[in-house]
């Protein structure tokens, strides 16, 4: 019997009707593998993937390999966006086992989670085989699979604890610390970057975000011109290639060529709300038009394609549709002919790259834009027209779970973008978003980790949920002037503290009272996202810059103590960590805005704060009301300066002089420290 029917991850419903007696991850799963006597099959993956997609055609949906699977095994299915915890457990053990990992991911475990064998994808014949290996070698071998596993687990679990303890580096003066680390992790980022075609490495080529963000850090702060060259040639490139949806906007997973043109075409939730977080900061920075376009179109699409009924941010979108990856993307001549004409046809293949040869698969072109056109009225009219045309296509299939911290991320992204652009209705996607997080997602002082239809799941919330949570709350607060959300965010990072701390300075990923695995899980390292860690460690500066707690604020020092170990051996995986850091130079700075809403001078001096903000800084936005219930402590006691309203920049709670337009504000921001 397949069990996967009720669940609400978009993922394990695709495998529902396998003819695999799926199991979900529960308890009852691995008892069952025990009465039964077998080992256990876990099959980790998510719904955009691609060759995940192809195992299951090849394998799971064949009757014969579900035979032998449903004969001798337990098969259990899980998705890695909806146990974080898991996928990060085992694919420790794949990549100690195997040397390398990826999805899907598959491993075979004993009954008591211990995994004996590891791999990633296997075709069909060769899975079965694989199937009737391991049958046969429980049976036979009992007694060195089990030996096998039980040294696998505790070698794991051993080299987690050892790991966490040799990041964590002695005391010191912070500030001298990270101004060593982060000049370091430039010259280092240097050597890996790439002066052609930006990024850094080679294919495949994934979008560096969280690096991208510190760099823009790190100019502000130095004006090195290094950094900001890297940023920006790596965001062009991007923007330009064919990893963006140049109709309608949006990044795709990553590049499988140096040059940014041939995707692997899944868009994630989690790529584009950090990506148009970054280009709105190269906007700040440098004033590009590039950035800011691809910033909007970013939060733009991100409002058309992935809201869900329930007003929460969908996880992503896939990469096939009718069975063909990036189908719904690329065109060839000839198409763009039938929908344009000859001379308009002509006009998109040369904007947009398309040739006859193509250049992804069987003559198609992923479409990019190297040049922006001479004529920008006809390239809308025909982008236009291109989008409309390709809105009959099949779309790709969406996963629709809300995924906390990921919707965490977008808040952030649509709430500055939002100020920054003057779009009310992105702010307005942030709002709805932020209270499916608070009234579906928190539980008390607790969050889950999905939800979908408005439901939420059965699976704790990790470390990155909270952290991502909370700063998307703190950034919402500062952009809206509503002072519950600085509540709720304070009310998860306290949950925090007391659930995640590992006694030292750091954090686990997982909750002291949550599931327990073959090892706590705490990797302190950025992978797609910003580790649980510095995410947490920006989170608790924001929020003690917002309400002046010491606690608080020295809790963020010690979550950053891991920073120089990792930045040393692999700043790219430290991106995170390298912004927070810049963030705890800059102070960071506290903007105050004290105005009434509906007076447009407010609404110009809010708009200029984001706008010239330093690196990290937090805003906070209020009408001075001293009889106002819930506020937030930045503004307590600031007021409007001779009924006009007023800014006020501040460090510590240590206040400039207020000031009342836009070019006063812009100039105490600019101020170095």
């Amino acid at each position: 019997m397949n069990r996967l029917k009720d669940s609400t991850s978009p993922y394990l419903l695709q495998h529902a009707d396998n003819p695999v007696d799926w199991w979900p991850w529960t308890e009852e799963a691995f008892a069952e593998a025990a009465r039964r006597d077998v080992p256990v099959l876990l099959s980790v993956g998510y719904a955009a993937c691609h060759w995940c997609h192809v195992m299951a055609h090849e394998s799971f949906e064949d009757p014969e390999t579900a035979r032998l699977l449903n004969e001798h095994m337990v098969a259990v299915k899980v998705d890695r966006e909806e146990r974080p915890d898991v996928d990060s457990v085992y694919m420790t053990a794949t990549q100690a086992m195997t040397g390398q990992g990826g999805w899907p991911m598959t491993v075979f475990m004993t009954p008591g989670q211990e995994p004996f064998f590891a791999g990633t994808y296997f075709p069909r014949d060769r899975f079965q085989q694989l199937i009737l290996n391991i049958a046969q070698a429980w049976r036979t071998q009992r007694d060195g699979v089990t030996g096998q596993a039980r040294h696998v687990a505790t070698a794991l679990a051993e080299n987690q604890a050892a790991v966490s303890r040799a990041l964590r580096g002695p005391a010191g003066d912070s500030d001298a610390r990270f101004r060593e680390v982060t000049a370091a992790s430039v010259s280092a980022l240097e050597r890996d970057y790439d002066p052609v075609d930006g990024g850094f490495g080679r294919a495949p080529k994934f979008p560096p975000s969280m690096v991208l963000e510190f760099l823009l850090r790190y100019h502000w702060r130095t004006r090195d011109p290094v950094a900001l060259r890297m940023a920006e040639g790596t965001c062009e490139a991007m923007a330009r290639g064919g990893m963006y949806d140049q109709l309608l906007g949006g990044f795709a997973r990553y590049s499988t060529d140096n040059a940014w043109v041939v995707p692997h075409f899944e868009k994630m939730l989690y790529d584009n709300a950090l990506l148009a977080r970054v280009c709105l900061n190269l906007w700040r920075t440098t004033g590009s038009e590039l950035a800011r376009r691809v910033a909007l179109e970013t939060c733009t699409w991100l409002v058309h394609d992935m809201r869900t009924p329930d007003g929460g941010l969908a996880a992503s979108l896939d990469a096939d549709s009718e069975g063909e990856e990036g189908k719904f993307y690329v065109w060839r001549p000839a198409e763009l002919t039938a929908v344009l004409g000859p001379e308009d046809g002509q006009f998109a293949a040369q904007v947009f790259g398309v040739t006859q040869a193509g250049t992804f698969e069987r003559g198609a072109s992923v479409l990019q834009r190297r040049i922006d056109p001479d004529d920008p009225g006809r390239f809308t009219r025909v982008q236009r027209a291109l989008l409309a045309a390709r809105e009959q296509r099949v779309h790709p299939g969406q996963d629709d779970k809300v995924v906390a911290a990921w919707n965490g991320l977008a808040i952030s992204a649509l709430a500055e973008c939002a100020l920054a652009f003057g779009q009310p209705h992105l702010l307005e996607a942030a709002r709805t978003a932020a209270t499916l997080l608070a009234e579906v997602h928190l539980r008390g002082s607790k969050l889950v980790r999905t939800s979908r239809g408005g439901y939420a799941g059965d699976t704790e919330g990790v470390l990155e949920d909270y952290a991502c949570v909370a700063e998307g709350f703190l950034v919402l607060s500062g952009v809206t002037g509503e002072a519950r959300w600085l509540t709720l965010a304070g009310r998860l990072l306290d949950t925090a503290l007391e659930a995640f701390a590992d006694g030292a300075g750091g954090f686990y990923d997982t909750a002291a009272d949550g599931e327990s695995l073959i090892f706590r899980p705490a990797d302190a390292a950025d992978d797609a996202t910003p580790s649980g860690t510095f995410a947490m460690a920006g989170a608790l500066l924001s929020y003690a810059a917002l309400t002046g707690s010491a606690r608080h604020r020295a809790a963020a020092e010690a979550a950053l103590g891991v920073l120089p170990a990792i930045a040393a051996r692999y700043p790219r995986a430290a991106g995170a960590g390298l912004a927070v850091a810049e963030a705890w130079l800059a102070g960071p700075a506290e903007i105050a805005v004290v105005g009434y809403e509906d007076d447009e001078r407010t609404r110009i001096l809010h708009q200029a704060a984001l706008y010239a903000a330093p690196p990290g800084a937090v805003l906070a936005l209020g009408d001075g009301d001293p009889e106002a219930g819930e506020t937030v402590p930045l503004l307590v006691g600031r007021r409007q300066v001779d009924g006009a309203p007023a800014a006020y920049v501040c460090r510590s709670f240590t206040c400039l002089a207020p000031v009342s337009t836009p070019e006063q504000l812009t100039e105490l921001l600019a101020r170095r420290y």
